[in-house]
């Protein structure tokens, strides 16, 4: 979990400048996690996700409780964008847990088909 003590944006949604704003992060806030790459004249690649903060728990070696994120959207990330061999065990393993939980939430609420397309979209890279 990342922590969150303030939290300073200077891009919209669409990547485009908007005034600076500082506001301090507060448990239930909803915030953007858009992590990109852009390769300029050419293509970008965006996932983003909503996260909510969550209360401060202490966090080992820290000296303060911290906040936290918790993601909200649970879709999967299109195997298109990942290129397995470049990731870090830690990568591997954080994409692959987040995957088992998008297949333990969204899996029941699913037609079977739709289940079948889901586990093959969230099976472990």
């Amino acid at each position: 979990m990342a922590s969150a003590a303030t939290w300073a944006s200077t891009r919209g949604l669409s990547g485009s400048p908007r005034r600076r704003t500082t506001s301090r992060c507060a448990p239930g806030m909803i915030l953007s996690n858009e992590p990109g790459y852009y390769k300029e004249g050419a293509y970008g690649i965006r996932i983003e996700n909503l996260q909510v903060v969550t209360a401060p728990t202490d966090i080992p070696g820290g000296e303060r409780p911290m906040m936290g994120f918790e993601t909200l959207t649970l879709a999967p990330i299109d195997r298109r964008l990942i290129e397995p061999k470049l990731l870090t065990d830690a990568e591997r393993a954080q994409l692959n847990a987040y995957h088992a939980r998008v297949l333990a939430v969204v899996g029941p609420q699913v037609e079977p088909t739709v289940r079948t397309w889901l586990e093959q979209a969230t099976a472990p890279v």
